[in-house]
């Protein structure tokens, strides 16, 4: 983990970034949509990402994953559509874990040497790189082309008569085929074959996945037999922990920074124990961030698991969602940093990423500038990570229907198709701005004044963290449930921050209670000099316990006032 800095990730969906193409068709094909490339993040792409205040980008959908896009051509086995979700296929929906998806490489044959590159580049522009690890689950027809030597496929040793057997890699349904509840042959001319059916990626251990499964995926046994009580087989070592060290290895030889763990929790915290430590030992400055979304399971994952950090989807993404559209008390704020129970340094902050619905959409805010107050508090409020979804700084809409993935306010993991504000933004390169609206600039240059301050302001990156809801309850002129207000400070700075989540101007009073004076070692004094670094703009305030500090703050909009002690 890096202790000086603060991270930013800038997580961008890379098949999606770099398409120009302004006229997609619902459930297009490659040759009609197009699709990016890895080498559309050139070294200008790169620049403007780091401008806006990332210090990480988080690659996702580089492993090669199930596609209905033919690459036989190629070498590579094509993949039944009937268990493919979309025309481009999930990204997790792993098909081969030891090489780079070619729908990415402008030249096919060498797209692990065009994603070496792509690191390379990375790193020049001071960024980076955190790629996807998917443990729990592959694609139906996994089968490694790119299989280094010394190492076995996925199964090719199994005893596929038992259910469950810890030298296995998959669960088994013994003398059954896949009779899945929905269209098993798709567009191709024979129905999609599995004897024995294996279970399916979200823990169903039948023959029958619908539609709603996971059912482009096929479970990892790790050596809990699910079906007999969750038993487990951990000594010896299951075969398939091995199996995903030497990939782990194998993609941080590579240069990389991080993994994002794709569904942490559904692989055992044992296994986490075992391989974390082995691939620090040889890369100690990697990071893992783990996607789990059960709070009694956060303690294990990081003091057992050994992650670096955690999703904090339930917590404060849910929270301040729900704050955003009216539905929740700002007074939450605290009561969600505080249920942490000291691990809250250790959760990765967001408002989007690719499986949530985008801000600016008609289910969430309708608005990218109502969720402003709420991206200053995930930023700025803790030392921790914070993480921001490519399009998300220009009010990306996600209201299009683009195929497998209807109108849901999401944008599209699984077709091809390009984003609207993306596209704009880039000018086929220039990434002048000149394509984009007033409001989408607008909009840009708040996120990123707000996102440089996380590593402009030594007491955003590293300094004291003190929550001022507590004194502000019932308030003379402060309006708990709309506003939330917090102290940051490190050495003689001071920043005061406070947002408002309405969406008319308010004139607060915030109360400073003693203890806060006390604990931050504040001097009181009643005049001083404030800048508000998000409009640059200077006013006077007192800091008193036995007087209110006021401040006016306009709707849908935040102040962090800095004062120097």
């Amino acid at each position: 983990m890096d202790k000086e800095n603060k991270m930013v990730i800038y997580q961008v969906f890379t098949r999606l970034f770099g398409n120009d193409n302004s006229h997609c068709v619902n459930n297009g094909s490659i040759n009609v949509n197009g699709c990016g490339k890895m080498a559309d993040f050139t070294a200008k792409a790169l620049g403007e990402i780091k401008r806006l205040g990332a210090t990480h980008i988080w690659y996702t959908g580089i492993i090669e994953h199930a596609t209905q896009t033919d690459y036989r051509r190629y070498d590579i086995r094509p993949d039944h559509p009937a268990v493919v979700k979309g025309k481009a296929g999930s990204p997790y929906a792993i098909k081969d874990y030891y090489d780079v998806d070619p729908d990415l490489a402008k030249d096919v044959p060498e797209r692990m040497k065009e994603f070496e590159n792509l690191v390379q580049r990375t790193h020049r522009s001071g960024l980076k790189v955190i790629i996807d690890f998917v443990p729990n689950h592959v694609a139906r027809q996994y089968h490694s082309d790119s299989q280094p030597d010394g190492t076995t496929q996925l199964g090719a040793n199994d005893d596929t008569s038992y259910a469950f057997s810890p030298y296995n890699n998959f669960y088994y349904i013994p003398q059954s085929e896949l009779h899945a509840q929905f269209d098993m042959k798709g567009s191709a001319p024979e129905a999609y074959k599995e004897r024995p059916a294996k279970a399916t990626g979200n823990n169903r251990f039948d023959a029958y996945p619908n539609i709603t499964d996971w059912y482009e995926t096929v479970k990892l046994n790790y050596g809990v037999d699910y079906q007999n009580g969750g038993t487990c087989h951990f000594d010896p070592i299951p075969d398939t922990w091995y199996k995903m060290l030497d990939i782990l290895l194998f993609w941080a030889s590579k240069n990389i920074d991080g993994f994002r763990c794709d569904m942490a929790e559904m692989v055992p915290v044992e296994f986490w124990e075992w391989v974390i430590p082995q691939v620090k030992a040889r890369h100690p400055k990697l990071t893992f961030i783990a996607e789990v979304y059960n709070p009694q399971e956060y303690n294990n994952y990081l003091h057992r698991g050994k992650f670096d950090y955690l999703y904090d989807k339930v917590g404060l993404y849910d929270t301040l969602r729900a704050i955003v559209c009216g539905n929740e008390s700002a007074t939450a704020i605290s009561r969600c940093w505080q249920s942490l129970g000291g691990n809250e340094k250790r959760m990765l902050n967001f408002l989007e990423n690719h499986d949530e619905q985008r801000i600016a959409s008609d289910y969430f805010a309708g608005n990218p500038y109502k969720a402003i107050p709420a991206l200053i508090v995930s930023a700025c409020m803790n030392t921790n990570p914070m993480m921001i979804y490519f399009g998300q700084e220009f009010g990306e809409l996600g209201m299009d229907s683009e195929g497998f993935s209807g109108r849901d306010g999401r944008t599209t993991i699984f077709d091809y198709w390009s984003v609207d504000t993306i596209r704009r933004w880039r000018n086929g390169g220039k990434f002048d701005g000149v394509m984009l609206t007033e409001e989408q600039r607008r909009l840009h240059d708040l996120y990123q004044r707000i996102l440089t301050l996380c590593n402009e302001e030594p007491a955003i990156a590293q300094g004291s963290f003190y929550d001022l809801t507590y004194a502000n309850v019932n308030g003379w002129r402060f309006n708990e449930h709309r506003q939330y207000a917090f102290l940051r400070k490190q050495e003689r700075e001071l920043l005061l921050c406070v947002v408002n989540f309405d969406h008319s101007p308010v004139d607060v009073a915030i109360n400073i209670p003693s203890h806060a004076f006390d604990f931050l070692q504040i001097p009181q004094m009643d005049v001083y000099k404030a800048t508000d670094l998000i409009s640059g703009e200077s006013e006077e305030i007192c800091l008193l316990p036995n007087k209110a500090t006021e401040t006016v703050v306009n709707g849908y909009s935040g102040k962090l006032l800095k004062i120097t002690l």
